[in-house]
C-alpha cells in the first residue's frame, strides 16, 4: 500500500477551498478538485474514498486550526471584556487572512456533507467560545441569554464585516473594525 503523503492531501485541500469559494461545496466534484490540485483522479481516491470524506477530514482540520487561532494570547485571568476583544479580534483577524477556510466553514457548518461525528467534534472543539459566554453571562457582564443566540450574533457580525470587504473589494481599516467591535459588544451586554 502507498504511504500517504502529507503535502498532497494540503494540496488537494488548498484545491478544494479555492473551488468552494468560485462554485459552493455542493458545485464542486472529485475530478475538479483533482485538476485544481494538479493530481490524476486516481491520485485523489488514494486519500478520501469520496467527496464526503474529503469535506469532513478538510472541515475538521479548518475548525481545528481555527479554534486555535482564536484563542491566541487569550488568558483565563483577565478580565472577560477584555479577554473577550481578543477573541473577537483574533477570529476577526484569522477570517480575513483566511478567507477560503470562512466560507468553506459556513457552507459546511449546516450542509448535509457533514457528518455526526463531525459536527460533534465541532461542538467540542467550540466549547472555549460556549465557556467564554457562560462567562459572560455569570459574571453578569453579557445578557442573560441562550449562549448559541449570543455566538450567533458574535460570529455573525464577524462573518458579515469579512464578506463585506472581500465581496466588494474593500480594504479594512482600523475605524471599521473598532465600530464593528463597538457594535458587537453593545449588541451582547447587559
Amino acid at each position: 500500500m502507498k504511504q500517504r503523503d502529507e503535502n498532497k492531501i494540503q494540496q488537494i485541500f488548498a484545491a478544494t477551498l479555492q473551488l468552494v469559494v468560485k462554485s459552493g461545496v455542493a458545485g464542486i466534484t472529485m475530478r475538479q478538485i483533482a485538476r485544481e490540485s494538479g493530481m490524476a483522479t486516481g491520485t485523489l481516491y488514494i486519500y478520501f474514498t469520496d467527496k464526503d470524506e474529503l469535506i469532513n477530514q478538510l472541515y475538521a482540520s479548518c475548525r481545528a486550526l481555527s479554534v486555535s487561532a482564536y484563542f491566541k494570547g487569550y488568558d483565563d485571568e483577565i478580565s472577560f471584556k477584555k479577554g473577550f476583544k481578543i477573541i473577537w479580534n483574533n477570529i476577526l483577524q484569522h477570517r480575513m487572512e483566511n478567507f477560503d477556510v470562512s466560507v468553506f466553514m459556513e457552507q459546511c457548518y449546516h450542509s448535509p456533507f457533514i457528518s455526526e461525528s463531525t459536527k460533534e467534534m465541532s461542538r467540542q472543539l467550540l466549547q472555549p467560545l460556549y465557556k467564554l459566554m457562560e462567562r459572560g453571562k455569570e459574571e453578569k457582564i453579557l445578557k442573560d441569554l441562550n449562549t448559541i443566540m449570543l455566538l450567533i450574533f458574535m460570529m455573525g457580525s464577524i462573518t458579515e464585516v469579512i464578506k463585506y470587504v472581500n465581496y466588494h473589494k474593500k480594504k479594512i481599516t482600523g475605524g471599521m473594525v473598532k465600530d464593528a467591535f463597538i457594535i458587537c459588544w453593545d449588541g451582547l451586554k447587559r
